[in-house]
């Protein structure tokens, strides 16, 4: 598709005629005990073994390719389908309805709503019998008709959560569209699907790739906006808010115009998204969105108009990218470079930080820090590594900083206690573990990457909060000094005199666990 997109004049969309197949039974491979319970606390070897008996493994297979698992063999962070979850509640005119155990979409629904999602959320129940039946790919198939209201509705998000994935629940089936709402099914296991992060890819390429199929087929629907009458680049990854705005001043010197942020907020944005002359992988992990972006003939640009080095690079790579000639880069790097080398002046970050997240800019925060001043000796993201990001490692360490992708929360935690930096930003088990050394600390998502970070609004964005928590130092060994000894091990609570220690319960109960643990290791021998 390397062709424009063409855009209908009447602003309607041609969608693709969807053809419903009846399934059968669920697959014999599904486990019946994955509806009563045993689910998600049947571990992840067991989950990925019954979904690949079920038929998940073309997916599973596609997942383990697009997201390489790191040293840990489950998520260290909240269940990966938040992030595709998020991804659809932020859409306009988009269902979204959930297939999972009770518990698991309660908890989904909860930390949604905890970040603003103001939406409703359909979830489809089950039970043993209709989980092996079939009967709940029936269920969801009606909810989803009932739920097509081309009045209401764009499109329709399904979601398998765990155990439908692992039982083989055929969210393919599902017709390709309903009276015009399109019908988009993913499946999101925490066993296939490493952070919350790249769940956001899941969602994203699918819809992408439904998009893509669509403009294909003919004439599409124009954004709201309008289309814009300069070359666009499209931006991959969620950001500040005012980062597009001021990625959009540095590109119109260049001539071209800031096109939509993938994932995008409405369905006609991904037809604007794909009408790009490039894209920009400011977030570098988004593999399924990027597949799509290479069947559209559209070239990406990896890391970010960060700081003053990483501004000069990025504007040069997006010039070779729309083959504009060197004096036209020059002077846009002219225009921005020294008000950035200002703000980074005027801002100064003094003291050593650690810093780890799994939003995946860490590399990015890390080399504007540096470039204000800080001293950083370790990064650590939960993302993995790709060639987008190459550019972002190696600037670093050429900074004599050690770059740990698919950093596991005891790699985190391990550079903390080797370090002891004046600042550890990262997630919230790093955070406390911090503060119970008397550490200031920060968390990375809340207060780290929810500002600017890009062009000369992003230069001094970050000096404020860095700086007012190391000046916590002090506080911070006051308050640890005061509470010595309280809230951890025996001491745990409030007690009145010791605790009643029985040193022969524990050891019978570790014994009990390290055979659990030779068991289980054995099992994975077989």
């Amino acid at each position: 598709m390397t062709e424009e997109v063409r855009y209908d004049e009447a602003h309607t969309a041609e969608v693709i005629e969807g053809t419903p197949r009846e399934p059968g039974n669920a697959p014999e491979g599904a486990d019946p005990r994955l509806g009563d319970g045993m689910g998600c606390h049947a571990g992840a070897a067991e989950m990925e073994k019954a979904a690949r008996a079920a038929g998940a493994s073309d997916i599973l297979d596609q997942y383990a390719k697009d997201y390489p698992q790191g040293p840990h063999d489950r998520p260290q962070s909240m269940c990966p389908a938040f992030g595709s979850l998020r991804v659809g509640l932020r859409m306009r005119r988009v269902a979204t309805v959930l297939s999972g155990s009770a518990c698991c979409v309660y908890g989904l629904s909860f930390v949604s709503h905890f970040y603003g999602a103001r939406r409703s959320i359909g979830y489809v129940p089950f039970s043993s019998e209709t989980l092996v039946t079939g009967k709940l790919f029936e269920d969801i198939r009606d909810a989803v008709h009932e739920l097509a209201d081309p009045d209401r509705y764009d499109a329709v998000v399904v979601t398998n959560l765990c155990v439908p994935t692992a039982s083989g629940v055929p969210l393919r089936l599902l017709p390709d569209e309903i009276n015009g709402v399109r019908i988009v099914g993913i499946d999101v296991p925490g066993f296939g699907v490493p952070t919350h992060a790249e769940a956001k890819d899941v969602l994203a390429g699918a819809m992408l790739n439904y998009a893509r199929k669509e403009i294909e087929a003919g004439p599409v629907a124009a954004p709201e906006g309008g289309v814009s009458d300069r070359p666009t680049v499209t931006l991959l990854g969620e950001m500040f808010p005012a980062d597009p705005i001021v990625i959009g001043q540095m590109l119109d010197p260049l001539g071209l115009a800031c096109g939509p942020v993938v994932p995008a907020r409405e369905w006609r944005e991904l037809y604007a998204a794909l009408d790009c002359g490039a894209v920009a992988a400011i977030h570098p992990f988004y593999t399924a969105a990027m597949r799509e972006f290479d069947a559209a003939g559209r070239p990406i640009v990896g890391s970010a108009p960060v700081g003053h080095d990483g501004t000069a690079a990025w504007l040069a790579n997006i010039g070779d990218a729309f083959g504009l000639p060197a004096d036209t880069v020059a002077k846009a790097q002219n225009m921005f470079l020294p008000a950035i080398r200002g703000a980074l002046a005027g801002a100064p970050v003094k003291g050593t930080i650690t810093l780890s997240g799994y939003e995946g800019s860490e590399l990015l925060v890390a080399r504007l820090l540096i470039e204000s001043g800080a001293n950083i000796p370790y990064v650590g993201t939960a993302c993995p590594k790709t060639k987008q990001a190459e550019a972002d490692r190696d600037w670093l360490e050429s900074k004599g900083v050690k770059v740990v992708f698919r950093a596991s929360l005891e790699d985190d935690k391990a550079a903390v206690d080797a370090i002891k930096p004046d600042l550890a930003v990262g997630t919230t088990p790093v955070v406390q573990h911090a503060k119970e050394l008397g550490i200031p600390s920060l968390y990375f998502t809340n207060l780290i990457s929810a500002r600017p970070l890009m062009g000369p609004a992003g230069a001094g964005s970050l000096a404020q909060v860095v700086n007012a928590a190391i000046a916590n130092k002090g506080r911070m060994a006051s308050m640890k000094e005061f509470f010595e000894g309280v809230g951890e091990g025996d001491t745990a609570g409030v007690w009145e005199g010791d605790p009643n220690l029985h040193p022969e319960f524990r050891a019978l109960h570790q014994k009990k666990l390290d055979k659990k643990r030779r068991a289980e290791k054995a099992q994975e021998m077989i």
